[in-house]
């Protein structure tokens, strides 16, 4: 359950302070730092990415550890609170390199990610990327390596199913972040060069309210065929809601941070969903590795996972057979070992069956599109 999930993030927040004081762990102990949204609007999105990386690192120790050149080590995990906000994910990286030693830091979200780039390398960490920004590897950063896919692809064949079906007219109703924006305006892009027209453009502070009536209705009022959301899942679904509440009968465009499954959680059922389109979320996944992760998520947190969960867990088990390959807990080794190491870990670990990574850091995954018909998720083939 998501009250769980919760109270195991208190609890290590909590107690990660004491750890602090304390200064750097000894040897023996691989120290794995996470800075993300632990309150505020986004804070159920922080706590499902953590909830992946916490299960790997348990089933590492609960394991025996990882050997090391040669010495036993096992993990432990630092998580701070960011509110989502890239000065706090920078003061939380001095933190967590100077008083606790990490050799990687796990970010979920764009700004906090490209603030961490500023110093990363001088301080000698990896920055494990949550976000499918392109240029947060595209910038040739040496010390990042880019979890989930890019979203560009996303937005081509997103922007092709949503006009062929509803119109031509976008209203833009997305989010305020770093992130939101660059999606934002790769949208309004691909949506003009495939000849459409962009009526509205009204981004809302999705982390900081949870009332959108103004600036849904204000975009509604240019009468869009189509509407694009998204940021975090919860408040994606309290946008969608309001948007049926005012009578909105066309199509939605959810970018890809928020999950279709976990949106209708919201707004009471799939079928105010009808006419959206985004990724495919985890549930519905068919392969064996991803069936096995979300058994034994469920098993540990009466919950189903969506991807945050399962890509951070399937990146930290990476993570530590990099530097099982490499010899040492270096973050530069650890890098240059991370593709090896992905292809070969253990399909229990990898529920998206990663195995190949690009050279500037992206691992690779295949372009997914679900969309919601008559109250069900339907997975589309693309191109």
């Amino acid at each position: 359950m998501k009250t769980l999930k919760a109270l195991t993030r208190a609890f290590t927040v909590a107690v990660m302070g004491v750890g602090l004081s304390a200064g750097a762990l000894a040897e023996g102990t691989i120290s794995i730092g996470f800075s993300g949204p632990l309150s505020g609007g986004a804070a159920v999105y922080g706590e499902n990415v953590l909830s992946g990386l916490e299960m790997a690192a348990d089933e590492i120790n609960e394991n025996g550890g990882v050997e090391i050149d040669g010495e036993t080590h096992t993990i432990n995990l630092e998580s701070l609170d960011d509110m989502y906000s890239p000065s706090e994910t920078a003061t939380n990286a001095k933190r967590l390199t100077q008083q606790s030693d990490v050799s990687a830091i796990f970010v979920p979200h764009t700004g906090g990610i490209f603030a961490l780039q500023d110093f990363n390398v001088k301080d000698s960490f990896l920055i494990m990327a949550y976000t499918s920004t392109p240029s947060v590897t595209q910038q040739g950063n040496p010390l990042t390596v880019r979890i989930p896919p890019t979203f560009d692809g996303y937005v081509r064949v997103f922007t092709e199913y949503a006009m062929k079906e509803y119109g031509n007219k976008l209203g833009m109703a997305g989010a305020t972040h770093e992130y939101a924006k660059i999606w934002a305006k790769m949208l309004e892009k691909e949506w003009t060069d495939q000849g459409g027209e962009v009526v509205a453009k009204n981004p809302m502070g999705y982390n900081k309210s949870a009332d959108f009536y103004t600036g849904v209705s204000r975009t509604l009022s240019a009468k869009p065929d189509v509407l694009f959301v998204g940021g975090a899942s919860e408040p994606t679904g309290l946008v969608v809601q309001q948007a049926n509440q005012l009578g909105f009968k066309g199509g939605y465009i959810v970018m890809d941070q928020a999950k279709l499954d976990e949106v209708a959680e919201v707004t009471g059922g799939l079928a105010p969903l009808n006419g959206a389109v985004g990724v495919t979320p985890l549930s519905i996944y068919e392969s064996e590795s991803a069936k096995a992760f979300i058994k034994r998520y469920q098993d540990r947190y009466d919950d189903m996972p969506g991807s945050e969960a399962a890509y951070n867990y399937l990146a930290l088990h990476g993570l530590v057979k990099a530097m099982q390959l490499a010899g040492t807990t270096d973050a530069k080794a650890a890098r240059a070992h991370i593709e090896e190491a992905m292809g070969k870990l253990d399909k229990r670990f990898n529920p998206y069956d990663v195995t190949e990574v690009t050279d500037d850091g992206g691992f690779v995954t295949e372009l997914t599109m679900t969309v919601v018909e008559d109250g069900e998720m339907v997975q589309k083939d693309v191109d």
